[in-house]
């Protein structure tokens, strides 16, 4: 049921109710205006309207919609900087974007000084993961892919060794690689772990995951403050209707068609202000008498912590995306130089005592180019398989239980700020939207009372 269908019935329900009322009751009390009765449902109406309409432009449409005001992006650079804040004011446009949306980048960043960074440190995560696992998944996946590369690249770069080697010796290479390949991989896993401050940038993967898929951004505060923004929208009928009781003594003693009108402005505005307030007020409970207020998200910190964990552990922070930003992020060449160096030793000892007797065959400069292509080649190899979807479903249950128990135990004040920093600064916007579309609903309210 779509909230204009809601409006429709209930403006129709209202209406008709309000005639038959009013011409039972006028013969009884003919001096009372009776179709001012109409006044607060049809506040209620508008105010559930207003909100719902209020929620959807925070976050919908994920893309901008609009056209091109000639003059428009000279225009706002001289307003004020929230005006500018506007969606498509800067670059001239007038149409709208989803708030969330529009700001995905700057909440990813937000998103990770305010919960992420307050949950764990990237080593913890890492550990969380652990690197013996990792390690072991790498080995059970890539141990086949290895020999066929190592054979490969001796084959490419000096084929007469590798024809004019003997079954035995090349048995005896395979052998070592075997042996050598789990060591060499717990080293790398563990040395990215004692280095990872260095080599890993969370809040830079976090801000270009959710600026690429801002759908993914709505649906962490859609899911994680499903009962609020639901809470949100009620709320616009339980207070609008409250607000317009108070709307009838003005309309009668002011007596004048503009009150309606004003009126819903400030039913907009003050529903939308309300409920904010509710959501995260009082932080802490407070009990009067047999009641307990305290604000609604912070009222179900364990729940609300459950969902946001498991968005983030199975989207966000995962091990594929982990691996993407260590071999493609803004410190991909330290991972790179660092696993090359790992690997070029290994070469060296599962070379063995061969290993002089390779350089003086294929020549010291060609058994440096070989170990040196094996190296390079061999980095995407050992990190490659942590995006593997099996391994990322079996370590995202760990990173969820770490989110979820940090997040449980985090104080009131840092809880909330999780939610709403990221939109705070927009919630004037928010507001002002429900002012402005009272406004409007007043004037639709003055028709309907004016026209009963």
């Amino acid at each position: 049921m779509t909230p204009l269908f809601v409006l429709a019935t209930g403006l129709a329900f209202a209406g008709e109710w309000g005639v038959r009322l009013s011409s039972i009751v006028t013969d009884y009390v003919p001096w009372f205006e009776w179709r001012l009765l109409l006044i607060p449902p049809i506040t209620g109406i508008i105010g559930y309207l207003t909100n719902w309409v209020a929620i959807r432009m925070l976050f919908y449409p994920l893309g901008f919609r609009g056209v091109d005001v000639p003059g428009m992006e000279q225009l706002t650079a001289n307003l004020p900087y929230r005006i500018r804040q506007i969606p498509g004011m800067m670059e001239g446009k007038l149409g709208w974007q989803g708030i969330i949306p529009s700001r995905a980048r700057k909440m990813g960043s937000i998103s990770v000084d305010t919960g992420i960074t307050r949950i764990a440190s990237q080593r913890e995560f890492y550990e969380t993961f652990d690197p013996e696992i990792i390690a072991e998944h790498i080995v059970s996946t890539s141990e086949e892919a290895i020999h066929d590369l190592v054979e490969e690249i001796v084959r490419e770069q000096n084929p007469e060794l590798w024809v004019n080697s003997s079954t035995l010796v090349r048995q005896l290479m395979h052998a070592r690689i075997s042996d050598q390949l789990p060591s060499v991989t717990r080293r790398i896993t563990h040395r990215i772990g004692e280095n990872v401050d260095d080599l890993l940038d969370i809040k830079m993967m976090v801000i270009e995951d959710l600026g690429e898929n801002p759908e993914l951004l709505n649906r962490i505060f859609l899911e994680t403050g499903d009962r609020e923004f639901t809470f949100l929208v009620r709320s616009g009928f339980y207070f609008g209707t409250l607000l317009g009781c108070i709307s009838v003594p003005l309309f009668v003693f002011i007596d004048r068609w503009w009150v309606l009108p004003v009126a819903g402005v400030f039913v907009g505005y003050a529903t939308n202000w309300l409920a904010l307030k509710m959501i995260f007020r009082p932080m802490h409970p407070i009990d009067v008498g047999p009641f307990t207020f305290q604000g609604i998200f912070l009222s179900r910190q364990d729940e609300a912590a459950e969902t946001y964990a498991e968005i983030v552990s199975e989207e966000i922070l995962t091990l594929e995306n982990i691996a993407e930003n260590l071999l493609s992020g803004p410190n991909a060449d330290r991972t790179r130089r660092m696993i090359k160096e790992e690997l070029a030793e290994a070469i060296d000892r599962s070379a063995g005592l061969a290993g002089p007797i390779v350089r003086m065959t294929a020549g010291a400069s060609q058994y440096e180019s070989i170990r040196q292509e094996i190296a390079d080649r061999g980095v995407d190899y050992a990190v490659e398989p942590m995006q593997d979807r099996t391994i990322n479903e079996r370590r995202s249950g760990a990173i969820r239980e770490l989110m979820a128990r940090r997040m449980k135990e985090m104080p009131a004040a840092d809880f909330a700020t999780m939610l709403r920093a990221a939109f705070k600064e927009d919630e004037w916007l928010l507001i002002a939207v429900g002012a402005a579309l009272g406004f409007v609903a007043g004037w639709v309210q003055l028709l309907v009372v004016t026209a009963v």
